[in-house]
C-alpha cells in the first residue's frame, strides 16, 4: 500500500465516523446548526481545539469526553461552515434531512480532493 493509499484508507476511516454522528443528530435535531452564523461556527472551532490542547496539556479531563470526540467535533463544524458560506441567505432554515447529509458529503468530497491536491504538492510533510 503506498503512503496516499494509507492517508486516504486512515481518512475515509476516521471521516466515516463523523458522518456517523452528522447523520444521528440529523435524525434527532434536523438542521438546528443551520442558526449558525460563521462567526459562531468559527467560535466552536476554537472551543474544540481549545479543549483538546488543554486535554493534551493537563492530561485530565473531568467530562467524560476524549479528544477523538472534539475532533470530529472539528470536523463536522468544519463541514457545516463549508456548506453554511455555500448555501443562499434566502434558503430555509430546515433542510431536509437528506438534502442536508448529501451537502455534508459533498464538502467531504471536496476537502478529500483538496487533501489529495496538496498531499502531492507537500508531499505529506505534515506525516
Amino acid at each position: 500500500m503506498t503512503t496516499l493509499e494509507q492517508t486516504l484508507t486512515q481518512y475515509d476511516r476516521a471521516f466515516e465516523q463523523c458522518a456517523r454522528l452528522f447523520e444521528a443528530k440529523t435524525s434527532d435535531y434536523g438542521t438546528a446548526w443551520r442558526i449558525l452564523r460563521p462567526s459562531s461556527l468559527t467560535d466552536q472551532l476554537f472551543i474544540k481545539a481549545n479543549r483538546i490542547r488543554t486535554l493534551q496539556e493537563t492530561g485530565e479531563a473531568l467530562v467524560d469526553e476524549g479528544i477523538d470526540s472534539e475532533f470530529i467535533g472539528i470536523v463536522n463544524y468544519s463541514l457545516l461552515a463549508l456548506i453554511q458560506c455555500n448555501l443562499a441567505p434566502n434558503q430555509p432554515m430546515e433542510l431536509d434531512p437528506k438534502e442536508a447529509i448529501a451537502m455534508y458529503r459533498k464538502a467531504f468530497e471536496e476537502t478529500r480532493a483538496l487533501m489529495i491536491r496538496k498531499n502531492h504538492d507537500y508531499g505529506e510533510a505534515w506525516r
